[in-house]
């Protein structure tokens, strides 16, 4: 068993509840006044498990992607739940990874001045990350991520039985997102995970007590800082470089992976830069060399790179790039440096020479 995790945030706590009969609870007895909005490849994956859901009155099926993520897409959204007699009190439950927990938060925070929601994480990423902190983003237009609320769900349950389910490339991109959590808890937090990496993948107990291990990390930044003012700003570790490099290849490599190329990335270049180690990249690729292997090839047009890392929403002045880092210590931190042609010559460097090398070469 897995101890229950509570948060605390603005609109009261809310706790996970680490249970891996939750779907089949949640299937024989359903809450009254309950509105479904489900990963429509979830409902089919799980068709024979839920049956009671599925027949259920008010039952949303999106297709998780990215496009139906969208401002556009939501009157749709909205006309289905009004015809379904959505009401104040009433509570929308989601299950799916990001893309429904967006659509879901952004629906509950919007709709009737507001409406309590509920989350069945699917996804890794979305279990060992997404899941707690308040936090949506939908798109509209062409402007990613643009529209968004810090709404928290007032109750997540989390069973790890929809790994079983996951492409393999999807339970290493949560993985990612783990290893970041631990990063910036420190190096030691680090240097445990890292030596426990083959384990994770084959004994779910292993997987059990990262999960939680990293949502209890995330929980001490979350609570000091619920609207990411300051503090929590470092989650953004390795999303800097990781979002170009998905943007640069066509979201060919999946996000938790990219953010593992990262967080690769970001610790080589800040110790060519003088701000952190090479000891510290070299005690930490190894494991970050795991999880991104297959992928340490993909080409990266360099020029698509920096277009992209110019264009981040956290960059602060033209000219400058907004970056999360080590310092000597290992500890991250963020601060602001010059995009110039020193910095995007690191960049390629690293993308060309480094990446995927063995440290003897590296």
């Amino acid at each position: 068993m897995v101890e229950n995790l509570t948060i605390q945030s603005h609109k009261g706590p809310y706790t996970v509840h680490f249970e891996e009969d939750a779907l089949e609870t949640l299937n024989a007895e359903i809450p009254e006044n309950t509105h479904f909005i489900i990963d429509r490849n979830i409902a089919e994956l799980y068709r024979e498990k839920i049956p009671n859901i599925l027949n259920h009155e008010s039952v949303l099926l999106i297709e998780a992607i990215e496009p139906h993520k969208s401002l556009e897409e939501c009157p749709k959204y909205v006309e289905h739940l009004v015809s379904c007699g959505m009401r104040r009190g009433h509570t929308l439950l989601a299950i799916g990874g990001g893309i429904i927990q967006d659509i879901t938060c952004f629906l509950a925070a919007t709709m009737l001045r507001g409406v309590p929601w509920r989350f069945f994480p699917t996804t890794l990423l979305a279990q060992a990350d997404s899941c707690i902190g308040s936090k949506s983003s939908i798109n509209a237009g062409s402007a990613k991520n643009i529209l968004g609320t810090f709404t928290p769900p007032v109750r997540i349950d989390l069973s790890t039985r929809f790994l079983d389910t996951l492409p393999a490339r999807d339970v290493r991109s949560g993985v990612g997102e783990m290893i970041k959590v631990h990063v910036i808890d420190g190096p030691e937090s680090f240097d445990t995970i890292a030596a426990d990496y083959e384990r994770i993948f084959e004994d779910r107990e292993v997987m059990r007590h990262y999960l939680r291990r990293s949502l209890a990390i995330k929980k001490n930044y979350i609570e000091k800082d619920e609207f990411d003012q300051t503090i929590r700003l470092v989650f953004n570790y390795g999303h800097s470089f990781g979002h170009a490099i998905e943007a640069a290849t066509n979201f060919e490599i999946p996000h938790g992976i990219a953010v593992t190329i990262g967080m690769d990335m970001a610790n080589w270049v800040s110790a060519q830069m003088g701000i952190g180690t090479q000891a510290h990249f070299e005690r930490m690729h190894p494991a970050m060399a795991k999880n991104y292997a297959g992928y340490e090839n993909t080409a990266v047009p360099i020029d698509v790179f920096i277009k992209s890392i110019s264009k981040d929403k956290k960059n602060l002045g033209k000219g400058k790039v907004t970056l999360i880092l080590p310092d000597k210590d290992g500890k991250i931190f963020r601060d602001s440096y010059d995009n110039d042609e020193r910095f995007s010559e690191l960049c390629e460097r690293f993308l060309i020479e480094v990446r995927g090398m063995s440290l003897a070469t590296a």
